[in-house]
């Protein structure tokens, strides 16, 4: 972590919502050549980010961070296998028969489509995740998310506790 307050012109954007998450891998899975990118982050004090760092058609790339929380709804990911690898942190995840796993800095965490979970994030430090994303069938919504109940449910919903962010000026993961 950094506190550098130099302007980051290497910075992947902060994607707003799934459809922005959606129009990001889109557009850079249209490449034919290799992405190079650095996995660097403004941290929040406030809230959660998402920034995508590179995509293909089958795997994506997503820097997150966690002020504290988390992803506080139990769901599942039903077209895509993910993995989590934590660069920076600690969270609690949690399964849906009660289940809990403590996981820090470069704990992994692998979740088949369909598996549930939530997770919180521990607020000594922000939490910083590497997403990496494999898709079931790149031909359906990636993105594609389902409650306990298999009802689906945006990300970015206030059912998913989606709030806004306030990043620190001087704070950084890189």
């Amino acid at each position: 972590m950094s506190t550098s307050t130099q302007s980051r012109k290497d910075v992947a954007p902060i994607v707003a919502s799934t459809n922005e998450w959606r129009e990001k891998m889109a557009e850079m899975a249209q490449r034919t050549t290799p992405s190079f990118f650095p996995i660097v982050a403004q941290l929040p004090k406030e809230g959660r980010t998402n920034q995508v760092l590179g995509a293909s058609r089958y795997l994506n790339v997503v820097l997150k961070t966690y002020a504290s929380g988390g992803e506080n709804e139990l769901h599942a990911h039903t077209n895509e296998d993910h993995l989590f690898v934590v660069l920076q942190g600690a969270a609690t995840f949690y399964g849906p028969n009660g289940e809990t796993r403590e996981v820090t800095r470069h704990d992994c965490v692998l979740l088949p489509a369909g598996s549930l979970y939530r997770f919180t994030a521990h607020e000594e430090e922000p939490l910083v995740l590497l997403r990496v994303g494999a898709a079931i069938d790149p031909d359906t919504d990636l993105l594609a998310r389902v409650d306990a109940q298999g009802k689906a449910m945006d990300g970015y919903s206030k059912e998913n506790f989606e709030t806004g962010y306030v990043l620190h000026e001087d704070r950084w993961f890189e």
